[in-house]
Order: C-alpha cells, then structure tokens, then sequence
C-alpha cells in the first residue's frame, strides 16, 4: 500500500462506498490521511460505572452480561438492550434502530462505551462502542469527527483512516529542517499520525499547527516565486510628466484626498520602473479610485502606450467608458468601447472588423471593455498598462490572458482595483503577489448613509418615509436575495417584491425590475431608464452590486438582510450617498434571531467597509464570503484566514526561501501538487 492506492483496495470498501467516499474527494489512501477532522470528542477520561456522573463525556470498560433486541410497542421503533458491567458494577445501554448489534456484540465479550449517562434514566444512549482492542479507534481516547456525506459514518470514515497509519509513517518531509526546528514543529509523518490519532490533546495541537502551517506556507511559496517571476519580466518604462499630471488635477471639479494622491504616487513610481508594476488599487465604495487611475492612464497615454480596462460586467464597462470620455474631454484622449454587444469609438458605433483592426493598428488610446477584449483574435499594438475593476471577478486564466497575450520581450504594467473591502489577513493569503495601496479616506462633502434595521412591525412607516422622499424628487433602490420565488427557503424574490410594491404598496409611482436572467439590452434600458429618473424604484437582485452610479438615488432597501454577508449589504448601500442629498439603508428583516439581529446592528453603526470584511470573514468564513472558484481563493483543509499571525510567519519564511532559491526535490513537488491558481500562475 502506498499514497497513490486506490481507496477501493482497503477492508470493507466496495463500488458503493468508493461512490461516496469520492463525494468528499477520496479516491486514494493520500486523499484519506491528507482529510483533516474539523473537532474532537474528548472520550479519553476511563472511569469505573460506579463513579459516573450523568452529562459527562466520559468511557467505561466492561463485560456485556445481557444483550437483546426488542420492539417499541408505541414507536414502533427497534431497540437493542445491553447490560454492561465492571468490577464496581453494572450500567443499562439502549441502542435504537440497530438490531444488528446483537449479531456484532455478544455475551462476554469486553468493549468501551463512550458517551454521556442519561440524567433521567441513568442509562447510556446510543454511545459509540467498540471491542476492546490494542488501539481503540472510536472510543476511550480523543476521537476525531470529520465532515461527511450521505451513507458514510463516522465509523466508517475513522476505519478506513486507521489502516492508513502504516502509510503515513512512511511519508517524507518536505518542510526545510530550518524551519522544523526554528519553530519547534512536529515531523510531518508524525504530525499527520497524531491529527487523527492523537493520544493527548496537546499532541493533536501540535499536529495541527504544523499542518496549518504547511497548507500556508506552500500557498505562499506559490505567491512569492510567481511574484518573483513577474520581476524577471520586462515593462516599458512610463516616465512621469509632473506638469501635464498637475494641470489634470488642476482642471478636475473636485480637491484629491490626501488618501487618493498617496496611491496616485505609488501607482505613477511603479510605472516609472523597467519591471512590470503588480498592484492591487483597494478602496471601499465612494473613495474616489476610478481618479487614481485615470492619473495612471493620462501618464500611460502621454507616454505614447496604450491602456486596456477591464470591468466584470457591460453597465460597467459603459459607465467607464462615459466616465473616461467626461474626465479626459480636454486632453482629447481616443476612446474606445469593446463589449459584447456594443462597439464604439470615440462615441461612434463601429463594426467588430473596424474597431478590431484600429486597436491591432494602435488608433486609440484606450480601450474600456469586458472579457471580449481578450478574445484571441484582438490585438492591441504598444501596450503598456492593463486595468481590471473588480479582478476577483475574473477567471485566473483570463487575467494571464490579458497580461501574457502577445508573449513579447515586455509585458505589460497590471493594475487591478476593487471596491470589496478585504481583509487584511485575505490580502495576504489570496493577494501576495500584488503591492497594494489602499485609499482609506472619503472625498469631502459625502454625507453619512443613515442606515436603520427595519423590522416587519415597522415596515408600514417606513413605506411612507419613502414615499416622502420620492415626492422630494428622490429615487429607491430595493435589493432581493432571488429572483424567483422560493418555498424552501422562505426568502424574498425580486419578481415578487416588484408585483407587490407596484401593485399594492406604491400603485401610483413608476417601478422598474432587473435581475440577472433579463439580456444585456434589457438590463441596460433598466438601468438608463432609472439613471434618466424615468423609474421612481428600482426592484433588483445583487447584480446592481458592483459600480453603478446614480447620484439620484437616495435610499436603499434590503430585503431579507439577514440572507446577505455584511461586506455586500455595504457594497449596496454604497449604491447611494453619491450626490448631495442626505441618503438612507434600510435593512428590512422578518429575523428575530438574536444573533441576526446582532449582525445587523453592527452594520447599522458600523460605515467601515474593511472593519465590516473582517466582521463577515469571523462569522461566515472566506469561501461563503467570496466564493472559492471565481475568486481563486484556496480551498484550505485546515488553515485559517483569520489568523494573520501564522499567515505573517509563513509569507515570510517562503519569501526567505524564494529568495535564496533552494527549493528541495520534496518542497517542490509540495508546491506543484498544491496546484494554485492565483493570478498569473
């Protein structure tokens, strides 16, 4: 038996089991040591029956004296009955639905009961048991408790892991002895021995640190030798032109925070170097980075390159596109529009060949898009720096796509930006190749979002502040979880929420509806309709998340709060409080949970989107938050990202040792099993 054996191969696992155990993506013996159980049942404390006290975790060691079976007359249920005794004296165990126990367990024979005793009746209820043997597997130690799925039993699982141990004993270690030692960290064979059979649960956190350490570090090392790569590389040097940037500035509406020039300034340095800049533009919704950037292409342009940007979403890329072709009517920058749909440039319409064979010509300055600009037949000739809004949106190999695409003695510069507040230890993890400037300020003049949990009891009132505020000349975004409805989960849908607000609640007022299934045309009319005031409310999914910019809109609405992550609740009330009125949040919710309630206090006082990103990661955990596939975010088995300490030590340990470039054999079939695809790998 080796790593690569097929689970099928051990006792007791047929095409039915094998079926399941790939479920949870078992398919060999290294799949099966390398599943981490999530907690402990602590059944290591032996007492004698005598001294038992009900309630307490404990294991007894005895002799069955009696087993039967025997049917409920009430419940019709089947239940096995045991008598189990011990020098100190004698227990009643009942088991129910199990009537095969009578046919595994006999009289005489000895075994471990693990379990509480039943307060009312002083019995054992369905404990683990298990025949005393060398090693005890289930029973009368620390017994680890995995994740599961339908048909597969803790036994089972903790089985089949046992006649594994033979393996994992011969397992080599990949980590550098350095670092073994610096640290104090168990070996790895014998670190993975003691995660699922540890003796004490000082050795099962020992095995664990280690273990949470590897999965770290290893995604680190990636991090840090394509970052080191990306250094390898070549990019045109983009001087930068101080007079022509100072009369930009000078000639905006609007005074940059000091936030927005410190970014601006790390941002046009990077440029300024031969190597390509890899940096991640972060700033929560409002603080103003679509200016830092444009100060970016401006020098770009000047310089004689031209500047691809990328937005997730066609509105998204058209509001960019009309936002660039405002900012830089002055300088008379050639602008060009590339979506699916529409082609345009410098606000006329041209044919896919045309616009195709201007950017191949280099007859523009920048092009604005989404993923159709990267469709192999474009080619963009001088191209010096690439935008992406929103990257987490992105494939990975989309992104390498649109910075490697020409395979050129240089590449261009990378800038990516987002308005997701993500926390720190997150940057760490998800983000270590980019350099990172965050802005952390808001222009001045914006007016704090009001922002109110609404309870269903309140919710009439609310209906007629609204109203006011349309009479006023506002207008309303409402946001749904779905957008059809749903028995199962009891949660609002858009379809529902526009027919009844149009229907019962504001008869009188226009009301507009948009979700993710209606076509690009359609979505877009929606939303040029709302821009135009021509609607009064907007019913909408979490499409209108990301970007769109009404100044108008003045209140947000929230159905079903307590269904959406705090960071997104804040990306939607950032949809409001961008012109000069005074704009509120509502959080409509039909929870009277305790904690739901806690949450959305906390958003309620709380206007700091990256202190709201942290909260989420604490409570939800990364993947439920970001979505593990389209963020490339790794799926850890064992490892935390919150906890930025570990994180810290293992970036810092894989960048001495990228640096150093003494990779063993071992450590780097580590890496390259690890697999990662994170930005340019």
């Amino acid at each position: 038996m080796n790593l690569q054996t097929p689970i099928s191969e051990l006792t007791r696992v047929g095409k039915t089991t094998a079926s399941r155990l790939k479920n949870l993506g078992l398919e060999t013996i290294e799949d099966l040591i390398f599943y981490f159980p999530f907690r402990y049942e602590d059944f290591s404390l032996i007492k004698n029956i005598d001294d038992l006290v009900p309630n307490e975790p404990v294991t007894v060691r005895g002799k069955i004296q009696l087993i039967a079976n025997r049917r409920s007359f009430r419940k019709r249920k089947n239940i096995t009955e045991a008598l189990v005794a011990d020098e100190s004296g004698s227990v009643k165990v009942i088991w129910f639905n199990q009537p095969y126990l009578t046919k595994t367990l006999r009289v005489g024979d000895e075994v471990y009961l693990s379990g509480k005793l039943d307060e009312d009746r002083l019995q054992f209820v369905s404990p683990d048991y298990e025949k005393v043997r060398t090693s005890p597997v289930h029973t009368a130690r620390l017994v680890p408790i995995y994740h599961l799925t339908l048909g597969v039993t803790q036994k089972q699982l903790r089985f089949l892991i046992s006649q594994t141990d033979k393996v994992i004993l011969q397992i080599e270690d990949y980590l550098p002895k350095e670092i073994i030692d610096k640290y104090k960290f168990l070996n790895l064979n014998k670190a993975l021995y003691n995660i699922h059979f540890p003796s004490s649960q000082l050795n099962s956190d020992s095995a664990r640190k280690r273990l949470q350490f590897d999965e770290l570090f290893l995604i680190q090392l990636s991090i840090q030798k394509i970052k080191k790569q990306l250094k390898e590389n070549k990019a045109l040097k983009i001087k930068f032109l101080e007079k022509q940037t100072k009369d930009f500035v000078d000639s905006l509406s609007f005074t940059l925070t000091d936030s927005q020039k410190k970014c601006s300034w790390e941002i046009i340095r990077d440029l300024e170097k031969d190597q390509p800049m890899n940096r991640l533009l972060e700033g929560d919704v409002g603080s103003g980075k679509t200016v830092v950037v444009a100060l970016a292409i401006l020098n770009a342009v000047l310089n004689g390159y031209k500047v691809v940007m990328m937005a997730p979403t066609e509105i998204l890329a058209v509001q960019h596109y009309q936002t660039f072709k405002n900012l830089f009517a002055k300088q008379k920058l050639g602008i060009s529009l590339f979506t699916g749909s529409k082609r345009e440039v410098d606000g006329e319409k041209v044919s896919k060949n045309a616009l195709l064979e201007k950017l191949g010509e280099g007859e523009f300055d920048l092009v604005v898009g989404t993923h159709a600009v990267i469709q192999d037949n474009v080619k963009i000739k001088d191209l010096g720096l690439v935008i992406v809004d929103e990257q987490h949106r992105f494939g990975v190999g989309q992104r390498k796509a649109l910075v490697q695409r020409d395979k050129k003695d240089f590449i261009p510069h990378f800038l990516s930006m987002t308005a997701t507040p993500i926390p720190r230890t997150l940057v760490l993890t998800l983000y270590g190749d980019l350099d990172l400037s965050v802005i952390t300020e808001m222009p001045a003049g914006r007016k704090p979002i009001i922002t109110k949990v609404v309870y269903e009891q309140q919710r009439m009132k609310a209906y007629e502040f609204i109203a006011e505020q349309i009479k006023t000349g506002r207008q309303v975004f409402v946001i749904c979880p779905l957008i059809d409805p749903s028995d199962k989960l009891g949660v609002k849908s858009v379809k529902q929420e526009f027919e009844k607000l149009d229907q019962e609640i504001f008869p009188d007022l226009k009301i507009g509806l948009m979700h993710g299934r209606l076509k690009s045309k359609e979505k877009e009319q929606v939303m040029l309709d709302f821009s135009n005031k021509k609607l009064d409310i907007l019913v909408s999914t979490s499409v209108i998340e990301v970007g769109i910019d009404v100044p108008n809109a003045s209140i947000m609405i929230i159905e079903g709060s307590d269904r959406f992550g705090l960071a997104q609740m804040h990306q939607f009330r950032g949809r409001v409080g961008r012109g000069e009125h005074q704009s509120y949040c509502f959080l409509f919710s039909e929870s009277n949970a305790p904690q739901t309630q806690k949450r959305l206090k906390y958003l309620e006082e709380c206007r700091d989107g990256f202190q709201l990103a942290e909260k989420d990661l604490e409570l939800r955990g990364a993947g439920e938050i970001y979505g593990t596939r389209q963020s490339g975010l790794p799926d850890l088995k064992i490892a935390s990202l919150t906890d930025a300490a570990l994180i810290q030590v293992a970036q810092a340990e894989a960048l001495e040792l990228v640096n150093q470039g003494n990779f063993s054999l071992e450590l780097q079939k580590a890496v390259d099993k690890l697999n990662l695809s994170l930005h340019f790998e």
